[in-house]
């Protein structure tokens, strides 16, 4: 084995987590402020930004142009399964009282459980084509517009966001009303204008002023740009230095897609997990899963599709992994309608861990 080959792109792999992380961040967050200046719907917003796997995204679509189709349809599948049994047990396991799910993250769960067996069924029977594909992106749009109209109307709630918010620069900014977030400065311990200390205090005053001022739109969309820039920078070091890890080890990609892939670029969703769920916020940790997988099987997959798998038959998804993935959306499923508790919680993580050892043992190719 090269070791220094191995090393290398390891720590290529890792810098492109991090990277694909800040770039999912930049991008989510100046697309909000962007909206929000050019007055788009707020409903449209929540929905585009909030359990958006632009990650995944990233990933699939520097895969795909590189024709490791198979690495790609493996991040799905593995994130798929990551999101439900190692992130949502998560959340589970710390929640801190009874877990009840509101109507929503029921419809979210249904509708993910749906598209998991359509997805199943066209992934077994090799029907993941050009015209798939094309229904499978279809139904995405389908669910974006569905969204929009019943959280118009009331009678649903948008998918929590999935991905941290950590973009510093977004605090700074002021809400769209225009009004900004410091408080305001009590008016009667005012010194006088004509004491020799006004100049001081006016230029202090001045200068936290202009800091705290709202950004230039040509500033978010310079941001939202690098964004973009650095979600194709980082898919591409992820997939093409997984290719290598891969090589190294006699592993196929669909393997190094369902496993070390799929587990780095779905971080963000475990921590969310773990904040929402030790904060008792249910509701976020099953919406964020839900959403996030409805975005990965659809969208992800339809352009895996339209793309084309390989023909390399020793690298395509095998009959366990389809039915790990459809498991798992199961047994979301019941969780969220029948019974989620912390038992539930360690039964999905115990199900995650497992099937990690089966990949790299049992079924390694």
């Amino acid at each position: 084995m090269d070791w220094d080959k191995l090393l290398f792109n390891a720590a290529v792999f890792v810098a492109g987590v991090f990277m694909l992380d800040y770039g999912a961040d930049k991008f989510i967050d100046h697309t909000v402020i962007i909206g929000q200046r050019l007055g788009v719907s707020q409903t449209l917003i929540a929905v585009l930004t909030a359990g958006a796997e632009y990650e995944e995204l990233a990933v699939v679509i520097a895969a795909v142009l590189q024709k490791q189709s198979p690495l790609a349809l493996g991040n799905v599948m593995g994130s798929t399964i990551s999101n439900i049994l190692g992130a949502f047990s998560l959340g589970l396991l710390l929640h801190p009282g009874p877990i009840a799910f509101d109507q929503s993250a029921k419809v979210y769960t249904a509708l993910l459980l749906s598209i998991t067996t359509a997805f199943s069924i066209l992934a077994y029977f090799n029907m993941l084509n050009k015209i798939t594909g094309g229904v499978l992106v279809a139904i995405f749009l389908m669910y974006i517009i569905c969204t929009c109209y019943a959280i118009h109307k009331g009678v649903m709630e948008p998918p929590e966001a999935s991905d941290s918010d950590s973009d510093s620069d977004s605090d700074n900014d002021t809400s769209d009303d225009g009004h900004s977030y410091l408080p305001s400065r009590p008016q009667g311990n005012r010194v006088q204008d004509e004491s020799e200390t006004s100049p001081l205090l006016t230029n202090e005053e001045a200068l936290i002023a202009r800091k705290r001022a709202p950004r230039s739109l040509f500033y978010h969309i310079s941001q939202l740009v690098m964004g973009l820039l650095a979600l194709t920078i980082s898919g591409y070091l992820l997939s093409r230095s997984a290719s290598v890890i891969a090589d190294c080890f006699h592993l196929s990609g669909t393997v190094v897609g369902l496993t070390v892939v799929s587990f780095a670029t779905t971080l963000p969703e475990k921590m969310v997990a773990i904040i929402s769920g030790s904060r008792g916020h249910s509701g976020i940790v099953v919406a964020s899963t839900a959403g996030s997988n409805i975005f990965l099987l659809t969208l992800c997959a339809g352009v895996i599709a339209l793309a084309g798998l390989s023909a390399d038959k020793s690298d395509h998804v095998l009959l366990f992994e389809l039915l790990f993935t459809w498991i798992s959306s199961v047994m979301l499923f019941l969780a969220v309608f029948v019974r989620a508790d912390r038992a539930v919680g360690a039964l999905f993580l115990v199900m995650y861990v497992a099937f990690l050892i089966l990949e790299f043992t049992v079924y390694r190719r």
